[in-house]
């Protein structure tokens, strides 16, 4: 059985118009040979009836005063709201379908409730509709527990729904159908030149997830990742292929004369402050009270450098003022550099290749911009900058490795697999 999982954000979902973009998707799926699963989020974003922080903010209004559990209990209608909207209109048009809940399609969780982890999945109910030429449609972002009890999985569950599925049904592919054309080298919004990207490893896309891009969720791409079943991010809007997340053997079996890049992707976090604690002689435990204290108090702390004269890290600006008094408190010498931004170059080609740094430094220096922090690993070079200054650092390495030059790769073969 050759089997495809479409997921649908929210966006993609919000009106009968686009809903029926959603479903010419579906129908040529179909007609490519493919048993459909459909993972489906809540419809539009918040404000709209349906929406997560909608039914976030209807709970605020009305008491706010919800345990955990019942939460979970109300945010999964959002997507069951949508599963049987889907499914109905599927119906009207000739395309057999059926609704099931996460925890009708066998996904079974833990009972942390609002942030579920997924221990296994039983795919039998999905196969068995499957098999009576049916498209399932799933409620992303939920699932149960052993005893019964609806969890929800936390921001980008309706992704980690996607992959676990394909994962579980040995899926061809992974389809996420989103508002843009696909992943991009860089956010568009602050980037005119930002190029789309015909594929992308899934180590490359979990740093740029992680260090802020937002086209899909790390967790979901880890799981895929696993058992490399290759994800397409789509637009909903658009017949277009996107972007292929697999393996770097895999894109070489996709496309001809590949050249691989050293630069894939810029990305940033803003409403950052840099924290530094500055050690005395002996004083050797410092590291140890430091991050003990953050932890005590649940604060997460980011872009760690420990050495023998103290630490720096950053943590977001919102609990910074606390993070400050918990050294002070321990007597600790502090200096803080509020307002500050990451900003990530990420690439699988940069491993082990000489210069990547000189040329980071030489861009930002040639506009002036000052470097607070720098770390990297074999994949990625991290650098903190000022808030003012990170929308220029972006565009300024998105320029030094021509990265705008990447919408020009020769294109993907078709599959015909």
């Amino acid at each position: 059985m050759k089997i495809i999982v479409q997921k649908f954000g929210g966006t993609s979902l919000k009106d009968k118009e686009i809903r029926g973009k959603a479903i010419q998707h579906i129908k040529k799926a179909r007609e490519e040979g493919y048993h459909v699963v459909v993972v489906v989020s809540a419809m539009g974003r918040k404000g709209d009836p349906y929406a997560t922080d909608t039914l976030l903010e209807w709970i605020k209004q009305n008491g706010n005063h919800l345990s955990d559990r019942e939460k979970d209990l109300l945010l999964s209608c959002g997507e069951i709201i949508s599963s049987a909207t889907l499914t109905s209109m599927l119906n009207a048009q000739g395309i057999p379908a059926v609704a099931l809940t996460g925890f009708q399609a066998g996904i079974l969780t833990n009972d942390t409730f609002g942030q579920a982890q997924i221990i296994s999945v039983n795919p039998q109910r999905i196969l068995d509709e499957l098999a009576k030429n049916k498209v399932v449609v799933v409620c992303g972002f939920q699932g149960g527990t052993a005893a019964g009890e609806i969890t929800t999985l936390g921001r980008g569950g309706s992704d980690t729904t996607a992959t676990a599925l394909g994962v579980a049904l040995k899926a061809e592919y992974v389809d996420i159908f989103t508002d843009v054309d696909g992943i991009m080298t860089a956010d568009p919004r602050i980037v005119e030149d930002a190029a789309p990207l015909n594929w992308v490893t899934y180590t490359e896309i979990c740093n740029l997830a992680y260090q802020g891009a937002k086209v899909i969720h790390p967790r979901a791409v880890e799981i895929a990742m696993q058992s490399q079943v290759p994800i397409r991010v789509r637009s909903t809007m658009s017949d277009d292929p996107g972007t292929l997340v697999t393996t770097l053997d895999k894109v070489r079996e996709y496309q001809e004369n590949l050249n691989e890049r050293l630069i894939t992707g810029i990305a940033y976090v803003p409403n950052l402050t840099q924290i530094k604690v500055l050690a005395k002689e002996h004083e050797y435990d410092l590291q140890l009270k430091v991050f003990k204290a953050m932890a005590e108090n649940k604060i997460s702390v980011d872009f760690i450098n420990v050495n023998p004269m103290g630490v720096a890290y950053t943590v977001f600006n919102d609990v910074a003022d606390q993070a400050i008094s918990l050294i002070k408190e321990m007597e600790f010498e502090v200096q803080v550099e509020p307002h500050c931004a990451k900003v990530s170059i990420v690439g699988a080609g940069m491993a082990g290749v000489p210069g990547i740094m000189a040329q980071i430094v030489e861009a930002l220096t040639q506009e002036d911009i000052q470097i607070l922090q720098s770390a990297d690993s074999h994949t990625t070079i991290w650098v903190l900058v000022k808030d003012e200054d990170m929308i220029r650092a972006v565009n300024a390495l998105h320029r030094k490795f021509n990265l705008h030059k990447l919408n020009q790769q020769h294109h993907r073969r078709e599959d015909n697999s």
